[in-house]
């Protein structure tokens, strides 16, 4: 009777994908009832409680079998991010990339020293430093929207945020030649594996977001197919990348870097994903749960508190003292730095990445990055909505028309971008 199902039945990346959103919703709804918890938070926790070290409804095999799914959700967000991007502000003040450089450096360096100290072998202590360079745009765009925040410091954060994946991004890959010498790889990977997918990446998201641009402004009439051109072409995009052994993450944040600075009149840049974009977001954070592990998180435990502590310092006061030297207010740099304290998307990504490419370095790098994201996605949306209130930038607080660097709001966007 081979018209009727084996049992017992097999989840499928299709059902799996169904089961995320099922398990993050849960999650959402106890993060809802109690008020300390954040969303992202009760979606990782659902997802651990949920995966292979839980009840095992999510298997490790279900969770690798449905990674093009979470490799879409990324794609989708990392697009959204290089929207961010705009290459006229930066023109106009150079300072924020100054300051980006100096803070991420701040960063790298402070984490690799605690990793060392720890006694985590350096290839290990390279890799982490790298992905803690990341922050999350996603809690900086959700709290400004929550409490109303408007004005000179979240629109120079916005930008910072966005600077800081993409170094993030050029340091893991700068980073790949020793690591791949560290496991005994030949010197033609040494040196073309990390060349070949950082300038292909680029070269794709380049080529995919002119394509987009062409089509986009040639079809401009019917705004309904604008979604279906973007998660489209993203999805190419992320197909391609696969296809030809490039970055999934570089290629998408590429063409939203290119669409935002290529086009003159607003045609898709800013495009709203709307309310269905949120399930991109509970699909990931719900796999990044379900790959954590309890032993090598209690055993890891120290190391990811006194992580999570050093980076903390290192945004805050690398963009505290940089803000100081460019003669802005204190509160602005201070405001800045915790909105960079945040880490989620890029970071977990690159936790993916590099565990396909040293899968000997995989559950040490996932237990460490993930228990971090974990605790930065509980303590950042308080700390983020405190930062607006310090930059005096929460809705009621400007309501004088006046920012933190005592500025007027109604200010054209070129005194806007000059001001750090």
């Amino acid at each position: 009777m081979n018209y009727l199902p084996t049992f017992p039945i097999d989840i499928t990346p299709l059902m799996a994908f169904g089961l995320m959103l099922i398990i993050g919703a849960v999650g959402g709804y106890v993060a809802h009832r109690l008020s300390w918890l954040p969303s992202i938070t009760g979606f990782l926790l659902v997802g651990f409680v949920c995966g292979p070290s839980g009840i095992g409804l999510l298997s490790q095999e279900t969770i690798v079998e449905s990674r093009i799914f979470i490799d879409i959700a990324l794609a989708l967000i990392l697009y959204r991010l290089g929207l961010s991007l705009d290459i006229r502000i930066l023109q106009r003040s150079p300072r924020l990339i100054v300051t980006s450089l100096v803070e991420s450096f701040a960063t790298f360096g402070l984490v690799f020293y605690i990793l060392h100290l720890f006694g985590m072998p350096a290839p290990v202590a390279v890799l982490v430093a790298a992905i803690t360079i990341s922050s999350s745009p996603a809690v900086l765009l959700h709290v400004a929207h929550e409490v109303g925040a408007k004005g000179v410091v979240t629109e120079s954060t916005k930008t910072l945020v966005a600077l800081n994946n993409l170094i993030s991004f050029v340091a893991f890959s700068a980073t790949l030649p020793a690591l791949h010498y560290s496991t005994g790889s030949d010197w033609i990977t040494i040196i073309l594996q990390p060349v070949y997918q950082l300038t292909g990446s680029l070269l794709l998201g380049c080529a995919l977001a002119f394509g987009l641009h062409m089509i986009a402004v040639r079809t401009q009439q019917a705004s309904q197919y604008k979604l279906a051109l973007v998660i489209g072409t993203v999805i190419v995009a992320v197909g391609l990348a696969q296809q030809l052994k490039l970055s999934m993450l570089f290629a998408p944040l590429v063409i939203g870097v290119v669409i935002k600075n290529l086009e003159r009149e607003t045609v898709v840049s800013n495009l709203e994903f709307g309310a269905p974009f949120e399930l991109f977001f509970i699909v990931l954070f719900v796999f990044a749960g379900a790959g954590l592990h309890l032993h090598e998180l209690i055993e890891f435990a120290p190391v990811v508190l006194v992580l999570v502590l050093a980076r903390s310092l290192a945004k805050m006061l690398g963009a505290t003292t940089m803000f100081s030297l460019f003669k802005e207010p204190i509160r602005a740099g201070i405001s800045s730095g915790m909105l960079l304290i945040p880490m989620a998307g890029l970071a977990i990504g690159l936790v993916q990445t590099s565990g396909n490419l040293f899968p000997q370095y995989a559950a040490t790098v996932t237990a460490i990055i993930l228990g971090a994201v974990a605790i930065f996605e509980t303590i950042g949306p308080p700390i983020a909505a405190y930062a607006f209130r310090v930059a005096g930038e929460s809705a009621g607080m400007n309501s004088a028309g006046m920012n933190s660097a005592g500025m007027n709001e109604d200010s054209d966007n070129t005194v806007k971008a000059d001001v750090l």
